[in-house]
């Protein structure tokens, strides 16, 4: 499959293969609109709101947070203006371990994040943003604020901004550093935490677009999604079809309904590779593709044993799946959850997979936020029954024990009020599935019997 054939989001910030990282540096904005910057908020805002949230759901724009969401389809759940305020939040809380894609985009080309932000307060009538960043993140948090100080100077937010009175109110945007919580990235966390509550996720319904942040109707859009939205409305009416020729179609005889992996991605990888980095190319690349052309493929010549396609919560591809399609299909075709946020973790020949997925269920323990038994109690369960496994004093029951807590519906799966246990529990289910025989070789069968006969006795 070719290379995009020119940089969209990263236009402005040199990356391979079109530029050099080393002379990455921030963009400011008479820079940014010197490039074409804020070409897409003239048009948008020479265009009635309704017209703009139909042009991104003709595009099939979908979200690139983690979902996968239909970004346009989302803007269309807000009820009626009702005179109060609407909000926007951007999820720039970049926390799923082995993503980093969008920190290059808010510490070097901030604006364009920012057309984006102004383009979806337009469309859908907000008034007021928060762009919600990862605590961890000083320089970029430093990088956006600087670029909102550009902002405000130059008409884009604030009194007499070039929006227009929204609700009555000029609009706004604030920047709300995160805590450093994992659990901060899932949408409604992230809306307790904003309003100054203990990040823990709420009950849906209702939804975010009817009762968000402070009870009030909120869009919650991540930071790529928005940034890919303005060479989308640059292009007008043109912009659905452009953007629809790239990525992979719906599958043939397909009805529209069934989203498709249309555009282009930010894939982020890391691991056992020669050029870890975040690369821009279209959805639907080859695994093997993103790891041999853009990584310079795998690290001291090693042989490639697994991957982790989107971040550690989607599970793992095996080695037999080094071809797999980077798409929004890829959980159906590959036994795993899904693409994510395409931030490829690598792994190579030598790496001991019962320690990998023992560290993986120590991050989901730690991070969990308390609030749902089963995920509080169960990834714990399951951090000591591998912790076992890994020192060799495991047993056949402890693999049992493992696959029925991740994978039988009533004991973790679907139990609970957000994702995170469904993210460990697709961890456990495809590492231990998909390397069986590794595990199974680190426990003892005849220390399992004997027990058994013990407690018989």
């Amino acid at each position: 499959m070719p290379l995009l054939n020119e940089p969209i989001l990263f236009k402005r910030v040199p990356t391979h293969p079109w530029g050099d990282p080393s002379e990455r540096r921030y963009i400011s904005y008479p820079e940014y609109v010197e490039t074409g910057g804020y070409k897409a908020l003239e048009y948008a805002l020479a265009q009635e709101p309704k017209d703009i949230v139909e042009l991104v759901k003709a595009a099939e724009l979908r979200g690139r947070g983690g979902a996968g969401f239909p970004a346009g389809m989302k803007w269309g759940f807000l009820p009626p203006e009702d005179g109060e305020r609407r909000y926007l939040a951007v999820n720039a809380d970049e926390s799923e371990p082995g993503t980093f894609k969008d920190q290059l985009l808010i510490q070097f080309d901030p604006q364009i994040i920012i057309e984006g932000i102004a383009i979806c307060m337009h469309a859908c009538r907000l008034d007021t943003a928060y762009f919600y960043i990862r605590g961890e993140y000083h320089r970029h948090r430093e990088a956006f604020e600087k670029a909102i100080a550009e902002a405000y100077d130059n008409g884009v937010f604030g009194e007499n901004s070039r929006l227009g009175k929204i609700n009555d109110r000029w609009p706004d945007l604030f920047l709300h550093r995160g805590a450093g919580a994992y659990i901060c990235g899932e949408e409604t966390g992230l809306l307790e935490s904003l309003e100054g509550k203990r990040g823990w996720p709420r009950i849906k319904p209702p939804f975010p677009a009817v009762a968000g942040a402070f009870g009030r109707p909120t869009i919650i859009n991540n930071v790529e999604t928005l940034a890919a939205v303005v060479p989308v409305v640059e292009r007008g009416t043109e912009g659905p079809a452009w953007f629809k020729s790239m990525g992979v179609d719906r599958p043939e005889g397909a009805p529209p309904t069934v989203p498709a992996s249309y555009g282009f991605k930010l894939y982020g990888i890391s691991g056992h590779v020669n050029r870890p980095e975040v690369y821009e190319d279209e959805l639907g690349i080859k695994l093997s593709y993103l790891i041999e052309h853009h990584a310079q493929g795998m690290r001291n010549g090693k042989k490639f044993k697994a991957a982790i396609p989107g971040g550690i919560s989607m599970g793992i591809l095996g080695t037999d799946q080094y071809d797999a399609e980077l798409d929004f299909d890829i959980g159906k075709k590959y036994a795993c959850l899904g693409l994510g946020t395409a931030g490829v973790v690598v792994m190579d020949e030598d790496t001991d997979m019962v320690a990998v997925l023992r560290n993986i269920v120590r991050f989901y323990a730690h991070e969990s936020c308390g609030q749902c038994t089963p995920c509080r109690e169960g990834c714990n369960w399951m951090y000591k029954m591998l912790c076992r496994i890994e020192e060799g004093d495991g047993t056949t029951r402890d693999l049992d024990l493992l696959l029925e807590l991740a994978s039988s519906v009533g004991s973790m799966p679907g139990t609970t009020i957000c994702g995170l246990a469904d993210g460990a529990n697709w961890a456990v289910r495809t590492v231990v599935n998909k390397f069986w025989d590794e595990f199974e070789s680190r426990v003892s069968k005849q220390k399992y019997v004997s027990l058994a006969v013990v407690g018989s006795a």
